[in-house]
């Protein structure tokens, strides 16, 4: 079992695990103990998350504790800290990978191209993008000077343009947790991890805190065509969130999101190991508006969402071939940590070989009536 190491014990926590014959729990973490907070007041995440006083609940509702958190037994499975929720993501949100999501449309998804077509487009942009407000007058003229140049793309057009990419990453209840297996589709090439930030979000619209996710890549598909997204990014156990989220609280608000620095660690079986960062405060589209831009009158989520953020990571580092980059292989292990959200870690298999989601609203509906907790 994967623990949970260098979590803030200030922070007030909110998670799920799955007890061994009994089914899934909500959580929080008190003076290192893991607490069942299960209810009928708090029967999901979802509960919890749209209650007004979401934090000071948490805080100091009624709970029956289950281990240590140094110490948790086999018994208790972590799962994805959301449950209804609707799993929203963001696309092109930094400058860095906003351009290798041209490369691999430029590269038509083969990553033999790629080196190329980045030492091309690098150098004829020649503009640092970091720069560039999305939306405003200075980014509509380097969209005209783009176009004439033949170097427009749909990704420059989310990443500087009005409107931000935002899209369905995985179905309710399909996310998994810290510790599972992550899955790439068989199909896949060239594929890597992408290292969020992940905003829970009440159904008025509301922050109510954050984690880490893991929205899994496949460049080579999404490169093909961007009407792959949905085959590039929703498979089987191709997301992991977690370990848990954070409710904001004096000591924990969304600036210290806006500020957060995420690592990213790859340690394949072959002896690779790679090191990435994404700095939050890079972010070309600030927190706020992205969640704008999600829900309002123009779009309703009555169980909330959870939205990834996107990731400043792109990685470009060879790992087989010079000049053939970075892609997964079987058994990488992907950590990713943040001092105020703690370490979300996952093994990397074949979405086919991973355990087949079985758990959906209907079963987890059963569950609950059958426990009396709806």
């Amino acid at each position: 079992m994967i623990q949970i190491p260098d979590f803030d014990p200030n922070g007030v926590w909110l998670g799920r695990v799955e007890l061994a014959g009994i089914g899934p729990a909500v959580v929080t973490i008190r003076d290192g103990t893991l607490l069942n907070i299960t209810s009928r007041e708090s029967a999901t995440t979802r509960d919890v998350l749209e209650k007004s006083d979401t934090t000071e609940f948490v805080r100091t509702c009624v709970g029956d504790p289950l281990a240590a958190v140094t110490d948790i037994p086999p018994s208790i499975k972590w799962l994805a800290p959301c449950d209804f929720q609707a799993i929203k993501a963001c696309g092109v949100t930094f400058a860095g990978s906003m351009i290798e999501r041209v490369i691999e449309e430029q590269a038509a998804g083969d990553p033999e191209k790629a080196h190329s077509v980045r030492i091309q487009i690098t150098n004829r942009l020649g503009k640092n993008l970091n720069e560039i407000k999305p939306g405003s007058a200075e980014a509509c003229e380097l969209k005209r000077v783009l176009i004439a140049q033949g170097l427009w793309s749909q990704y420059l057009e989310v990443g500087i343009g009005r409107d931000a990419e935002i899209f369905s990453k995985a179905q309710v209840l399909s996310a998994v947790g810290n510790g599972d297996d992550v899955g790439l589709h068989p199909s896949s090439i060239w594929n890597n991890p992408e290292p969020e930030v992940v905003l829970a979000v009440s159904s008025g619209g509301y922050v109510k805190g954050a984690t880490l996710g893991n929205d899994v890549n496949l460049r080579d598909i999404e490169g093909r065509s961007a009407l792959l997204l949905s085959k590039a990014k929703d498979n089987n156990a191709s997301c992991a969130i977690g370990p848990m989220i954070r409710l904001f609280d004096d000591d924990f608000k969304l600036d210290d999101v806006r500020n957060a620095e995420l690592e990213l660690r790859v340690v394949g079986n072959d002896g690779f190991e790679m090191i990435g960062y994404s700095s939050m405060n890079q972010i070309s589209r600030d927190p706020k508006d992205l969640v704008q831009q999600t829900v309002g009158r123009h779009h309703q989520y009555p169980d909330g969402f959870m939205l990834f953020l996107g990731t400043l990571f792109a990685p470009t580092q060879d790992r087989d071939v010079e000049g053939r980059g970075f892609t997964h292989k079987l058994g990488d292990v992907v950590t990713i940590s943040c001092s105020e959200l703690g370490v979300l870690k996952n093994t990397v298999q074949l979405s086919t070989e991973c355990l087949e989601w079985t758990m959906g609203a209907t079963a987890l509906m059963r569950n609950l009536v059958a426990r009396n907790l709806v």
